[in-house]
Order: C-alpha cells, then sequence, then structure tokens
C-alpha cells in the first residue's frame, strides 16, 4: 500500500497471469486434423481444410456455453488469477474478461460522480467528486495520486482533457468553468456563468475552443486562450450530457428530458448550429451519457451510445453526409437509477457478434451488456464496490476499465489477456 499525498490510500493489487501453449498447440486431434490425407476430391486440401474448420466450431462453441455459466466475478477488494475456463481453452472474452483488480483509489470522501482516462493515454486517470475535487492520478505499475485539484465550491459535473493532456477543464454546479494546467496543479482560469455548468469538451482539432452545455439551456463556445464566450445555441431544456465526433464537425448532447441533439460546428468561421433533434429515446429522463464512436463492426458506420437516468439504453446510427443525422438501431431497458450513472462502450467486441457495454449499478456491480440481445443482455459483472457505481471509463490501452462509487472509491480493474 502507497500512501497518497491526501492521506488517502492508494492500493496496488496484483495477479500473477500464467502463461503456456494453446490447447490447439497440445491437441492431437487439431494435429491429426492438419494431416488428414485428402479423399477423392476435386481440392486435396479440402477433407484436412473442412475437419479444422468443424474441430474449430465445436471448440468454440463450448467455449461460449462455458463463459455464459462461468462466475466471472471478483471478490469485494481482492485480486485472482484468470479463470478456470481461460485456462481450459487458452482464449478469453476480449471485451468483459478480466484478471481482476489493479489498484484502488479511496482517498475521496465523496462520491466519485465523473472519471476519464486521458487522451491516447493508459496511464493518465482524473476523477470529480461532489464536494468539487478533481484529482489527478496515474495508474501505471506503481499507481500514484499525482494532483488534488481544489477550486469549485460544489460538485463537479463534468471534465475533460486537452488533446496533449496538459489542461483539464472542469464544470461544476457552482455556475463556473476552471481551467487547470496538470504539471503544476493551478487553476490558470476561471469562467463565470449564470447557471450550473452541466457538460464539457475540448475541440478536438482546434484546443482553443471549449463547448459548455449549461443550465440555461443553451452550448456556449468559449476562446480557451480569453476566456470569452464567443457563440451560443440555443435548446429546449437543460444539456445533461455531450461528445463530439472525431474531427470537431458534430456535437452530440442530451438534454434533461431525453432528447438528444445534433449540433454543427465550423471551426474555421466559428459558427455553431442546431442541425437535428432526435426524440426516440422514449424517455423524458436526464440523459446520464452521450459517446461517439467512429465505426462499429454491427452498425458498419459511426454510431452514438446515449443512457439515460431511467434506465434506457440506446444505440444508434449517425449518417455523417446528412449532418450526424441519429437513427435508431436497438435500446434495452435496465431498471430505473437513483444516482445519475453513466455507461460506456466497450473496447473491443466479443466472439460473438454484438455491441457491447459496460454500465455502473444501484446494486454496487459493474455489469456488461449486449446490446443486441435484450432478451438476454447482461454477460457479466464486476462485484467489488460497497456502494452503487456511478462512472465508468477505458484507458486508450484497453487493458483498464476504472469504475467509481458513491463513496469516493475508485477501482482500476485489469482486463485478460487474449490468447
Amino acid at each position: 500500500m502507497e500512501e497518497s499525498g491526501g492521506g488517502g490510500a492508494v492500493i496496488e493489487l496484483k495477479a500473477e497471469e500464467e502463461e503456456g501453449p494453446s490447447p490447439e498447440e497440445m491437441d492431437p486431434v487439431f494435429i491429426s486434423c492438419l494431416l488428414q490425407p485428402p479423399v477423392s476430391h476435386h481440392d486435396p486440401n479440402y477433407v484436412g481444410i473442412r475437419r479444422v474448420l468443424l474441430h474449430r466450431k465445436g471448440h468454440s462453441l463450448l467455449q461460449r456455453k462455458d463463459l455464459r455459466g462461468f462466475g466471472l466475478s471478483v471478490g469485494h477488494r481482492s485480486s485472482f488469477s484468470s479463470n478456470d475456463a481461460d485456462h481450459q481453452f487458452g482464449l478469453v472474452e476480449p471485451a468483459y474478461s478480466f484478471v481482476g483488480m489493479h489498484c484502488i483509489f479511496d482517498n475521496c470522501k465523496a462520491s466519485v460522480t465523473i472519471l476519464k482516462f486521458g487522451h491516447m493515454s493508459s496511464d493518465l486517470l482524473a476523477y470529480g467528486a461532489t464536494d468539487g475535487s478533481l484529482t489527478v492520478c496515474h495508474v501505471s505499475e506503481s499507481p500514484s495520486v499525482i494532483q488534488h485539484l481544489k477550486g469549485h465550491s460544489k460538485a463537479i459535473t463534468d471534465f475533460d482533457f486537452s488533446s496533449n493532456n496538459q489542461y483539464i477543464a472542469s464544470s461544476s454546479v457552482d455556475k463556473t468553468v476552471l481551467v487547470w494546467e496538470i504539471s503544476k496543479g493551478h487553476c490558470i482560469r476561471v469562467i463565470y456563468g449564470t447557471s450550473s455548468q452541466l457538460c464539457i469538451r475540448f475541440h478536438p482539432v482546434n484546443n482553443n475552443l471549449l463547448f459548455v452545455g449549461n443550465a440555461n439551456k443553451e452550448i456556449n463556445m468559449i476562446n480557451f486562450s480569453t476566456g470569452r464566450v464567443t457563440k451560443k445555441v440555443y435548446f429546449d431544456k437543460e444539456l445533461t450530457a455531450m461528445d463530439n465526433d472525431h474531427t470537431g464537425q458534430l456535437i452530440f448532447c442530451g438534454d434533461a428530458q431525453g432528447c438528444i441533439y445534433t449540433v454543427s460546428v465550423n471551426s474555421h468561421t466559428g459558427s455553431i448550429s442546431r442541425s437535428h433533434k432526435n426524440r426516440s429515446m422514449r424517455s423524458k429522463s436526464p440523459i446520464t451519457t452521450v459517446q461517439y464512436r467512429t465505426f462499429s463492426l454491427v452498425a458498419r458506420c459511426p454510431v452514438l451510445l446515449v443512457c439515460a437516468q431511467d434506465g434506457n439504453l440506446c444505440f444508434f446510427s449517425v449518417a455523417l453526409e446528412i449532418q450526424g443525422y441519429l437513427t435508431l438501431l436497438c435500446s434495452l431497458k435496465l431498471s430505473p437509477r437513483r444516482h445519475s450513472i453513466r455507461a460506456s462502450f466497450c473496447p473491443l467486441l466479443s466472439l460473438e457478434k454484438g455491441e457491447f457495454i459496460v454500465a455502473g449499478s444501484e446494486d454496487s456491480n459493474v455489469y456488461f451488456y449486449d446490446l443486441t440481445r435484450p432478451k438476454h443482455a447482461c454477460v457479466n459483472k464486476l462485484q467489488g464496490h460497497g456502494s452503487p457505481v456511478i462512472g465508468v471509463a477505458w484507458n486508450h490501452g484497453e487493458n483498464l476499465l476504472a469504475s467509481s462509487d458513491s463513496e469516493g472509491t475508485v477501482i482500476v480493474w485489469k482486463r485478460a489477456k487474449t490468447r
């Protein structure tokens, strides 16, 4: 255990991973398939190849059946080795199999409502809490807290890293946006508003532009260098969640009544305007998550994940050629939440065709769902938190998942290696 600078503890937990030859390398049936002599067929390789494919298909089906019924869970604040199913078959489901906890941060004494890894970073993690604190950590081989950023007087609602991870911009219920220089731990700019600032994003290409959604039913485009609002776009309700595409030409945002908006941005002229409004969420509950993904193997196009506080999860295709027009592909209804629980795409698809997401829950577990299977959506859960899990986030390397709860604990889970 390594003591953090703020008096809390950073607990590092490691799990031993066993390496060895794959079952195919040791399986005499597989080898005999490869050596099968040809029979009377026009293709001399036909029989051998066919037997190999049939052998692998049976192997895969057996593995899927085992993984669905296998208890892939983690004991409270403990680590464990790869489960028996992984060793038996030599392959794991890449989207939702874990070897245990990598580390735990428990320095925060208030509910941690939002956490994110740095852009293109597998090591830099930050999380914001209802007491107005923002904590920045390293989660590498020696996890540690590197900065405690204190400046907000009320709950942090959102934050975003600049593209080079040099700065963090945070929004709060205290009606301010603060810009932090991470290396020095100093607030370098305070931007005052007239209402709660609820969601925030840097422009992904031009970091001199900052977009903030607020309780005044508007998005403000702010000049990062001066702190001045240069443009505004108005909406029907207060904006509660936001994300943008990788080019920065589109912003996707959700409001307090379950509506999703697409906003067009021209970073050269500085213009910003509403393009589309989507009401297909069938929800009048605040949107807690809006997450854009450049490509999906299921949809074969860009997609958007939207999560509402009443438990509605929706998966949209994004038509870039029609200014980000959204089409509902599938949806999932979970139990309503008292907290503003967030969700996230899983970084990799399973061996089975599907679209996997991860979300927190009121019952203190982290759940993994397949949006394409609404009747049997839950595919796994992680157990370890002692209170409702609110935030979830993946690192860039896709080997670590961070989750936060209402008591201030942040757990970083280590994903199982695939073979």
